[in-house]
């Protein structure tokens, strides 16, 4: 665990500020949700809470099967990093941060879909190398818990059949958490 050497009391209704410097470091928004843990030496840790990362194993799967269907690499996103993913790129991206043009298509709540003229979204910042072809949000009541990527390392503009497939899937695993 590493010391900010910044302090906050606690008010009278039991809350605390977490200091803004923090908030956009670890990327946490307003409304985001946060597991609180406790440790035997009385720490009280903070954890950002992934609804959708419960479902690493089941989401592995339909990457796995996305990819040997379409010649894409086939991912699965929380709000902020990849936890699933099947093809090409999965050492580089798997566990990596999001980009910040996949977190604004995900404000959007609109599928994304390269064509080839526009500039290319990528689908991590820590890698250059691989680039969205398609993102469709998982909406889940209203709320986006992440993403359905096709992602490509050599800028191939997706198909129809690519479109349907991460849209039928992003539908899918948020009616999924749902229930």
């Amino acid at each position: 665990m590493k010391a900010t050497g910044i302090v906050r009391r606690i008010d009278d209704l039991g809350r605390v500020v977490i200091p803004k410097e923090i908030r956009r470091t670890m990327r946490i928004r307003e409304g985001d949700p946060l597991e609180i843990y406790t440790s035997r030496e009385g720490e009280v840790i903070f954890k950002k809470y992934s609804l959708i990362g419960g479902l690493e194993d089941f989401a592995a799967q339909f990457c796995d099967t996305l990819s040997r269907s379409t010649d894409f690499t086939a991912a699965v996103t929380d709000r902020d990093a990849v936890i699933a993913i099947a093809g090409a790129g999965r050492r580089e991206l798997m566990g990596r941060q999001i980009s910040a043009e996949l977190e604004h298509v995900m404000d959007q709540r609109n599928i994304y879909q390269y064509t080839g003229g526009e500039r290319i979204i990528l689908a991590s910042d820590s890698t250059d190398q691989f680039a969205v072809a398609i993102a469709a949000p998982i909406l889940c009541q209203g709320d986006v818990l992440g993403l359905v990527l096709f992602v490509s390392n050599d800028r191939r503009v997706p198909g129809e059949t690519e479109y349907k497939l991460a849209q039928t899937v992003a539908a899918f695993l948020g009616k999924h958490m749902e229930n």
